[in-house]
């Protein structure tokens, strides 16, 4: 080959150069930017139930674990497994009993899985266990009305190679849908969830609008890796806030930073102040879950709105501007749901099939559903 002249060597480097801006990292992250964007989703179909996760009805008999009774049921993933996250948990009921309530009461418990085929329901491998092979209470409570009736975990990531669980000490359970909360904190295992701390840090006021939490990881440019949480107050009549922290910097309360509103150009404005953070979605949020789906290449948000059933809502960006709610599965259709629970590992359909746990008041259980996104 003969060699270039200097001014065709020049020449060809300015392409390489022109060519990787134009196709490489300089691009704008989808995930975060919502310029030149517009809605997508338009409903959904073929909601079905797939399976029951809990209980002694279940396929998981999680009876043997005196979980006879038990809700929610947020998942966090590291590694191979998935973690299902539990509440109130009761280990002996009277068969025709329904809501909270029994014996052997725990304020939160947890089952793991390693099951990748969400399509027949959920699998679980087993359950953290206390010494005598019972499921175990992971954060103890004091258990005493008006001052710590219970804690209960709202959502769990993994971060820098150990578990966190981002929880709620409910102070008093309040009229349907209103409960007060002490505070919200966060506990670590570096064990796979068999044991776990409470931090001191970072935590928030029991009156603020960050007391339940939806996490989910973005990746920047520069390698590192932010930790956007969507928030909301206790209960289930406040909007939802905005809140992230560098992964790096989990443990650090004075490295959140709350979604402020936008500047003049649309960037989005990240403020040390909890009291600048603006609202992101203004409803009667419950129970929220996020995450991203590769198949609208959008954000989807489920939360309880009372009154109505489950909704799903479309965003463009983690701060929105976000959709109108849809029905994703009506009071009428469930009675007595709440707690819609997504996780992006379970989809089919390159994301167009959706799967998720939620709860149903009677006979107090966790269960599993789909349905199919239209666009």
């Amino acid at each position: 080959m003969k060699p270039r002249s200097g001014l065709a060597a020049a020449a060809a480097a300015l392409l390489l150069v022109v060519s990787a801006g134009c196709t490489g990292g300089s691009k704008a992250d989808p995930m975060l930017d919502p310029s030149g964007k517009s809605f997508v989703l338009k409903g959904i179909a073929d909601m079905a139930q797939v399976g029951q996760i809990t209980g002694a009805e279940s396929p998981n008999k999680t009876d043997r674990y005196a979980v006879y009774g038990t809700d929610l049921g947020s998942m966090m993933n590291a590694g191979d497994r998935t973690y299902f996250v539990f509440g109130d948990t009761f280990g002996e009921r009277a068969a025709d009993q329904i809501g909270g309530g029994g014996s052997l009461w725990r304020s939160n418990t947890m089952g793991y899985t390693t099951d990748a085929d969400p399509s027949d329901g959920i699998s679980l491998d087993g359950m953290i266990e206390d010494d005598i092979g019972l499921a175990k209470e992971l954060l103890p409570s004091k258990k005493i009305d008006f001052d710590e009736m219970t804690k209960i975990p709202t959502h769990g990531i993994e971060a820098n190679g150990a578990l966190y669980l981002y929880y709620m000490s409910v102070s008093h359970w309040g009229d349907p849908g209103k409960w007060d909360a002490g505070y919200a904190g966060v506990a670590k295992s570096t064990d796979d969830g068999q044991n776990w701390t409470l931090l001191d840090a970072p935590q928030w006021p029991g009156d603020s609008s960050f007391i339940q939490v939806s996490p989910y990881k973005v990746k920047n440019g520069d390698g590192t890796t932010d930790i956007y949480l969507w928030c909301i107050p206790s209960g289930r009549f406040g909007g939802a806030k905005l809140m992230k922290v560098g992964e790096a910097d989990i443990e650090r309360q004075d490295a959140y930073r709350y979604y402020a509103g936008q500047d003049d150009q649309g960037k989005p404005v990240w403020s040390a102040d909890m009291a600048a953070a603006e609202t992101v979605v203004d409803d009667t949020v419950g129970e929220l879950s996020v995450v991203w789906n590769p198949y609208l290449k959008r954000w989807l948000m489920t939360y309880l709105k009372e009154g109505r059933g489950v909704v799903i809502r479309e965003g463009l960006a983690p701060w929105g501007p976000w959709g109108e709610p849809l029905d994703l599965v009506t009071n009428a259709e469930q009675p007595g749901l709440y707690g819609p629970f997504m996780n992006d590992r379970y989809t089919a359909d390159d994301g167009r099939t959706i799967y998720f746990a939620l709860s149903l008041w009677d006979p107090y259980n966790v269960f599993w559903f789909k349905a199919s996104l239209q666009k």
